[in-house]
C-alpha cells in the first residue's frame, strides 16, 4: 500500500494549518510538502528563519504554558505540533513544561475555531523495547521506562483531556526513531560509527528496529491532519523494512562506500551491560528490539511509506558522506 490516499470527509484543502517546531528536523520538509498538497501552511518559529517558498513565516519564541496563541491560530483548522523535545537530553525539568504547553495550545486553537490537533509523540511512551516477534500495537497499555517516555505519554494525556474538553480533535503519532538527510543525535551517532571504521561487535545480533523516514512521516502527518478516519486515532508507523543492528551498520556503511568491520561477541555481555549508567542505554537501543505493529495505521488511512527503507537509508548515509 504505498503513498497515500486523498483525505475523505474533512476538507483536503484546508484554509490554514499551523506547524510548530517548523525550523526542526520534521518541520522543514513537513511545511514544503503541505504547501505542495495545497495547503495554506504558518510556520511557527524560536526566531527569525528563512521560510520555504509559500509558507506564512510565525515567531513564536519558546513556547510555554503561557504563550500566546490569538494571533498565529486565526484561521487555522489544524495545528502539527512538533515543537517538543525530540530526544532527551541532560536536564529532565526542560519536559516537565510540555503537557500544560499542549493544554494550553489545544484550548486556545479550540477558542481560535480550529478543528483538529496533530500531536508528534513517540514510540517511547510505549516502552523501550519489544519481546521478539511482539511488536507494540496501538491498543497496548503504554508503559514508558524513562524520564523522556514518561513525558511524551503525560503530553498525550493532557492534550487528550484538553481536546475533549475544549471539543476538537485530537491525532497522536507515536513514530519509532526518525531518519533522513541531515539526521541528528542516535542515528548520526550509528552514521559516525559506521564511518569509523573501527570494529564494532555486534555481528551475532538478531534484533529488529522499526524506524521511519522522515518524508514517510511527513506523508502520514500530511494524511492525519485532514482525514476523518484519523480523529480520536493514535497512529503508528514505521517504513517497510525492519533492521537488525547489524543489517543496519551494513546498510550504512554501503550507503557510505565503507567496508562494515563486525565481530561477535556473546548476548550475555550485552545483558550484563545493559544495567550501567551512560553506556548501558545507548547500548540497549542497539542491542535490544522495539518493533511497532502499523496495520491499523495503513487499514485506516489507506496510508503506506512511499520510500523504501532500503533506499532511505542509502540516502540518509550517502548524505552523511557528502559532509564528510
Amino acid at each position: 500500500m504505498a503513498g497515500s490516499s486523498p483525505a475523505t470527509g474533512f476538507c483536503q484543502i484546508v484554509a490554514r494549518i499551523l506547524v510548530t517546531g517548523a525550523g526542526g528536523f520534521i518541520g522543514t520538509a513537513l511545511c514544503p510538502a503541505l504547501i505542495a498538497r495545497g495547503h495554506r501552511v504558518a510556520a511557527g518559529f524560536r526566531r527569525a528563519t528563512p521560510p520555504a517558498q509559500g509558507v506564512e513565516p510565525l515567531i513564536l519564541g519558546d513556547i510555554t504554558p503561557a504563550t500566546e496563541w490569538a494571533a498565529a491560530l486565526r484561521g487555522v483548522e489544524t495545528v502539527i505540533h512538533l515543537a517538543q523535545r525530540a530526544h532527551a537530553g541532560p536536564d529532565p525539568e526542560a519536559l516537565a513544561a510540555e503537557p500544560a504547553t499542549i493544554a494550553a495550545l489545544a484550548h486556545a486553537t479550540a477558542a481560535q475555531g480550529g478543528r483538529r490537533l496533530v500531536l508528534v509523540s513517540s514510540v517511547k511512551a510505549m516502552g523501550e523495547a519489544t519481546a521478539p516477534g511482539r511488536p507494540f500495537r496501538p491498543d497496548d497499555a503504554p508503559r514508558p521506562e524513562d524520564e523522556y517516555g514518561r513525558a511524551k505519554l503525560a503530553s498525550e494525556r493532557a492534550a487528550a483531556a484538553a481536546c475533549r474538553e475544549s471539543g476538537i480533535e485530537l491525532v497522536v503519532i507515536r513514530p519509532p526513531l526518525v531518519y533522513g538527510p541531515g539526521v541528528r543525535a542516535n542515528f548520526a551517532a550509528l552514521l559516525r560509527l559506521a564511518a569509523s571504521g573501527l570494529p564494532l561487535p555486534f555481528a551475532a545480533l538478531d534484533n529488529r528496529r522499526s524506524l521511519i523516514f522522515r518524508d514517510n512521516l511527513v506523508d502520514l502527518l500530511a494524511v492525519a491532519a485532514t482525514d476523518e478516519a484519523a480523529a480520536g486515532m493514535t497512529l503508528l508507523a514505521r517504513d517497510d523494512e525492519e533492521f537488525s543492528t547489524p543489517g543496519l551498520i551494513r546498510a550504512l556503511a554501503a550507503g557510505l562506500g565503507r567496508e562494515p568491520r563486525l565481530f561477535p561477541v556473546p548476548g550475555a555481555l550485552f545483558a550484563a551491560l545493559r544495567p550501567l549508567p551512560g553506556i548501558g542505554p545507548r547500548l540497549a537501543r542497539l542491542t535490544q528490539s522495539l518493533q511497532v505493529d502499523d496495520s491499523a495505521t495503513r487499514a485506516a488511512l489507506h496510508w503506506g511509506p512511499s520510500v523504501p527503507g532500503g533506499a532511505a537509508v542509502a540516502a540518509t548515509a550517502r548524505a552523511f558522506a557528502a559532509r564528510l
